[in-house]
This record gives C-alpha cells, structure tokens and sequence, in this order.
C-alpha cells in the first residue's frame, strides 16, 4: 500500500506519519486489496481534521473525522474508515447468486 501523508496548515512530523501509518494497518490487516492511501491533515482554529481517501479495486472510500486534538481526530478516521472497508468488502466478496438457466426448474 503506498501512503501519502500531506498537512494543510501543519508540518507532518516523523511522529505523525508514523502514528497515522500504524493507524492505517488495521486496515490492511482487514482488506489488503488496498492499491493506496491519501491522507490530508488540516490544523483549523478550533479543531482539527483528518481526512483520507482509500483506493480499492474498483471503488475510492473517502472518510474525514473533525476534532479538538489532531491524534483523537485520526483515530475517530481509522474507526470509520475500518467499518467503510469492512462494508465494502462484505458487498464486493459476497457469493453471487446462481444464473437462471443452472438452477433446476423441475419443481
């Protein structure tokens, strides 16, 4: 998975982008169909937001958590963005159903 960590109004420190990648593995220890990560972390006056747009086979999952502590707000985005991929990967690895002219119409 490649991961692009980017600030908007921050500095990405080592720190951060460790603590956001190690975040992010919980994720791709779910899914590993996963082709590459953006994340945005923006600094507000007040709060600070946390974004990321997941690319997967044939879909991109966009998530963005807003908080008062920037560490609270990645966290809050691992959460949703596990349940995202948990959701898509249920919908796209389902069974499909079996075609019309396979089933036995004798009864």
């Amino acid at each position: 998975m490649n991961l692009n960590v980017s600030g908007h109004h921050l500095e990405v420190t080592p720190a951060i982008r460790s603590y956001v990648s190690s975040k992010l593995e919980r994720v791709v220890r779910h899914f590993d169909h996963v082709i590459d990560a953006h994340v945005i972390l923006s600094v507000g006056k007040l709060s600070q937001k946390a974004e990321v747009t997941l690319r997967v086979r044939g879909k991109d999952i966009h998530c963005a958590c807003e908080e008062a502590d920037l560490y609270a707000a990645i966290d809050l985005l691992a959460d949703k963005l596990d349940r995202q991929v948990l959701k898509y990967k249920g919908k796209a690895f389902e069974k499909p159903h079996e075609a019309l002219k396979h089933r036995d119409v004798s009864s």
